[in-house]
């Protein structure tokens, strides 16, 4: 039944169009972000600097001159993707979405304590801290504290490529809490 004399439709059929119509828009905007953020960065990765007291010890110039230039992660090949400047030191990262990053020479992480859940990877222990779409995993069985995040949509390929070459190029010591 019209609100007025005019024939205008209800008041509810007019916010329920507009409500839809808005709602459409949005869905649109946001498809168009989501789907645009798919496409390939072609520029150097940014990278927010964290601290890394042992970053220029030769450990990790050992560990981080024999990383591979492609890392595995769900079939598809990640090559190694440049960081923009000024780069954080020890610090190498892959793939051009959701990319890997692997840094050298960290702090013991603070989540490392004596009854914390560690797994054995390839012969190299790692602490898993989740993130917000992505876990960042620590190395806490070598000279120097490493860690690779990774995003939640990769495999385990990448952490078993990293987990070879720590383990071929640092010696495992004792772990350290304190």
């Amino acid at each position: 039944m019209p609100d007025s004399d005019t024939g205008a439709p209800p008041r509810v059929v007019l916010v329920t169009a507009t409500a839809l119509a808005v709602a459409l828009a949005v869905a649109v905007a946001v498809f168009a972000l989501t789907k645009g953020s798919e496409t390939p960065s072609a520029g150097p990765l940014p990278l927010v600097p964290v601290p890394a007291p042992t970053a220029g010890s030769p450990a990790c110039k050992t560990l981080l001159g024999a990383v591979p230039t492609e890392l595995t992660s769900n079939g598809k090949q990640l090559p190694v993707r440049a960081l923009a400047e000024p780069a954080p030191p020890a610090t190498v990262a892959w793939g051009d979405v959701d990319p890997l990053v692997l840094r050298c020479g960290l702090d013991r992480p603070p989540e490392l304590t004596p009854t914390a859940a560690l797994r054995l990877v390839n012969g190299v222990q790692w602490l898993q801290v989740p993130g917000e779409g992505a876990s960042t995993w620590y190395v806490v069985d070598r000279e120097v504290y490493s860690a690779l995040t990774v995003p939640d949509s990769a495999g385990t390929g990448p952490l078993q490529q990293i987990s070879d070459t720590v383990a071929a190029k640092l010696p495992a010591r004792p772990l350290r809490f304190s």
